[in-house]
């Protein structure tokens, strides 16, 4: 499908972008088994957010598991997808991050997504790639009750920041240590016209499937 038809501009300056999608969890505050194999769109959620990052505009998608990662690949299709494991989903999100980086095209810069986010639209990721600008990370935002934009995910972290943000990634924060060290390489792209940023964390929000 060509990202253009979602009306978007698709100017990208600098290298192709690989998607990375986080899907390693094992959803335990949710109670349902791994969130990647949660039933959306008459699908699974990480087969429509894996292809909802290509169809967006990344040339690539990387796909981490972790958690039952055996029954996620048997029961999902992900197509001309790269997927990994990483054996050590438990310990946290940074070995994801680190092993999506790692499989991902040398030279690329890299757009890190999470399972959890159903309201990603392919317009969201074609706005991030188009507003990215060399040398700098850019991050979805969305309003607080303040108006004040805050940062959330998709990331895109530019082709020669990727090693330098993997090697910062400890425990469960993934790259949040790298992004509060160098908070002024970061550009936010309000995204709340386009999708919902929320989370699916808790039973209270599985209402985020129903779209």
């Amino acid at each position: 499908m060509d990202p253009r038809a979602y009306g978007e501009d698709m100017t990208q300056s600098g290298p192709p972008t690989t998607g990375v999608l986080l899907a390693a969890g094992a959803g335990t505050r949710l109670g349902r088994g791994p969130k990647a194999l949660l039933p959306f769109r008459g699908r699974t959620l990480v087969e429509v957010l894996a292809d909802t990052l290509f169809d967006g505009g990344c040339r690539e998608v990387v796909v981490v598991l972790g958690a039952e990662a055996e029954q996620v690949r048997s029961a999902t299709d992900l197509g001309t997808h790269t997927v990994v494991e990483n054996p050590g989903w438990a310990k946290g999100m940074a070995g994801s991050f680190r092993a999506g980086i790692d499989a991902a095209t040398p030279g690329n810069s890299i757009m890190v997504a999470l399972v959890d986010q159903p309201g990603l639209t392919p317009t969201a990721v074609s706005r991030l790639l188009g507003s990215h600008r060399p040398g700098r990370v850019t991050a979805a935002a969305y309003p607080d009750e303040s108006g004040r934009l805050k940062r959330r995910h998709p990331v895109i972290f530019d082709v020669g920041l990727r090693s330098e943000a993997a090697a910062a990634a400890h425990g469960d924060t993934g790259a949040r240590s790298f992004l509060k060290a160098h908070p002024g390489l970061v550009d936010l792209v309000d995204c709340s016209d386009l999708c919902s940023g929320e989370d699916l964390d808790t039973k209270a929000q599985l209402h985020l499937l129903d779209g």
